[in-house]
C-alpha cells in the first residue's frame, strides 16, 4: 500500500511540473544569435518557465498540433517564420519578437501582440541631423508592399523637421541601379531601410559602391554594412527587445487581453559608426558620445 501510494504522489508531482512548464511555449524560428539573445531577455523578465521548441529543426512538424498537446498559457514566436506557423491559433495568446512587419504576418489577429524590429525613423533621422550637412536631404529605396507604411511614417516625421525626402518605389532588386542613378544630385545621404526587395547581396554591393564614388554617407539597419563601407547604423538590442516581450508576457498571464495592450517599439538601440568612412566623407563624429 505504502508503494501504491509512494507512486501515486510521485505521478501528481510529475504532471503538476508539466503543466507549469507549459506556461510558456517558445517557438524560435532558427538558432541564430539575434533570436538567441532575444530570448536571453525575455526570461531574464517573465515570470513563467518556458519550453523551447526551435523550428527549423523540426521542420515539417505540424506546430498546431504541437501546440494543442502542450496546452500552453502563452506562445512567444521568435521569428517570422515561428508566428507565420501558429497564427491561425486564436483560442491562445501569442506574444512575438524579432519579426520584421509583423502585422502582414499576424493579419491583425486580436490574440496576437508583440514587439516590433522598426526603430522609430525619428531616432534616425536625429542621427542624420547630427551630421551638421548644409542642407541634410534624405534618398530612399522602397517596396510599397514591404515598407510603405514605415516609408509614410518617415516622410510625416521628415516634413516635421525640415528634411527633405527623396523615395522611389523598387518592385524587383533589378531596378534599384536604374532608380538610384535617376536620384542623383537629389539627396546627400542615403537610408538602407531594412527592405528585402531593396537589399539583396548584389544591390548592397551596388549601392555601397554607388555611395563611395559619390561620396555620399549610407544609414543603415545593421552594423555588418558599415563593416563593409556604410557610415552608419542604428540597430535593435536584442536582449532588450527580448525584456519588452518578457514585459508583455508578463501582462497577458496576469490577465490581460493582447488586443487591449498597445503594440510596442524597439526602445533600445545599438549605434555603429566606421569612423574611416566619417573621415573620408568630412563628418565631424565629435556628437557620437552624447547620442
Amino acid at each position: 500500500m505504502r508503494g501504491f501510494f509512494f507512486t501515486y504522489l510521485i505521478s501528481l508531482v510529475f504532471m503538476a511540473g508539466n503543466a507549469f512548464a507549459g506556461d510558456v511555449l517558445v517557438l524560435q524560428s532558427m538558432r541564430v544569435k539575434p533570436f538567441d539573445d532575444a530570448l536571453r531577455g525575455f526570461r531574464s523578465v517573465c515570470r513563467a518557465v518556458t519550453k523551447t521548441v526551435v523550428v527549423s529543426d523540426v521542420e515539417g512538424s505540424d506546430m498546431v498540433r504541437m501546440v494543442r498537446e502542450e496546452r500552453p498559457r502563452l506562445i512567444l514566436a521568435v521569428g517570422a517564420e515561428a508566428l507565420q506557423r501558429v497564427k491561425k491559433i486564436r483560442d491562445i495568446p501569442i506574444v512575438y519578437l524579432m519579426v520584421l512587419n509583423p502585422e502582414k504576418v499576424s493579419g491583425g489577429a486580436k490574440n496576437i501582440v508583440g514587439v516590433d524590429m522598426s526603430i522609430p525613423p525619428e531616432k534616425y533621422l536625429g542621427l542624420m541631423e547630427q551630421m551638421n550637412l548644409p542642407k541634410l536631404k534624405v534618398g530612399v529605396l522602397y517596396d510599397p508592399e514591404k515598407s510603405g507604411a514605415f516609408v509614410k511614417r518617415i516622410q510625416q516625421s521628415a516634413r516635421a523637421r525640415g528634411i527633405e525626402i527623396t523615395a522611389r518605389e523598387v518592385r524587383t532588386p533589378r531596378e534599384v541601379p536604374e532608380l538610384l542613378s535617376g536620384m542623383k544630385g537629389s539627396f546627400n545621404v542615403f537610408w538602407m531601410l531594412p527592405d528585402p526587395t531593396v537589399v539583396t547581396s548584389e544591390t548592397v554591393e551596388y549601392l555601397l559602391l554607388y555611395a563611395q564614388q559619390n561620396r555620399v554617407p549610407v544609414v543603415t539597419f545593421a552594423g555588418k554594412y558599415v563593416d563593409t563601407g556604410a557610415l552608419a547604423s542604428l540597430d535593435i538590442d536584442g536582449f532588450d527587445l527580448g525584456k519588452q516581450g518578457g514585459e508583455l508576457a508578463n501582462r497577458v498571464l496576469e490577465g490581460a487581453r493582447p488586443a487591449d495592450l498597445p503594440g510596442m517599439e524597439a526602445r533600445k538601440t545599438v549605434l555603429k559608426v566606421n569612423r574611416k568612412v566619417a573621415q573620408k566623407l568630412g563628418i565631424n563624429l565629435s556628437w557620437i558620445d552624447n547620442f
